[in-house]
């Protein structure tokens, strides 16, 4: 069966009303609190890299991440990232919805996989792939 994407709280809510300035309306979302997993990575020395550190927090239940924070090489918080995520029982696996990234010193941000203003959203296990489509053989096929 196939399933319509995650929507932030209803369809009958326009990206008008749903982006506000600086971050999304906060009447749409929905926040459980839940027991995470701390991951955080340093910068080695000698190496470059665009943040000096990150910490992600990774969901106990899903082992997905949820929300992450990314430091510039100052050690200032900079970025921050949030993704909703859905259970999709059809594909029997979790699944991205809508995701948010904040850049805090330039006061934006970023939303994606929004469907509310669309007729239907992406489909999720439509039928037409099976175990064929993966494997040595269907690489073949694909000529790679």
């Amino acid at each position: 069966v196939p399933y319509n994407a995650y929507r932030i709280h209803s369809p009958d809510v326009s990206y008008d009303e749903l982006l506000t300035p600086g971050h999304v309306n906060p009447e749409y979302m929905r926040y459980e609190l839940h027991r995470v997993w701390v991951l955080e990575g340093t910068l080695k020395d000698d190496f470059r890299h665009l943040y000096g550190k990150r910490r992600m927090y990774i969901d106990e239940d899903s082992w997905l991440m949820l929300m992450g924070e990314n430091f510039d090489a100052r050690g200032q918080l900079w970025r921050t990232s949030m993704v909703n995520y859905f259970y999709a029982y059809e594909a029997k696996t979790w699944q991205a919805g809508v995701g948010l990234y904040h850049d805090l010193q330039a006061g934006t941000y970023l939303a994606f996989n929004l469907v509310n203003e669309q007729d239907s959203a992406y489909t999720l296990n439509s039928g037409k792939i099976g175990p064929g489509n993966f494997g040595p053989e269907a690489a073949r096929r694909l000529g790679l």
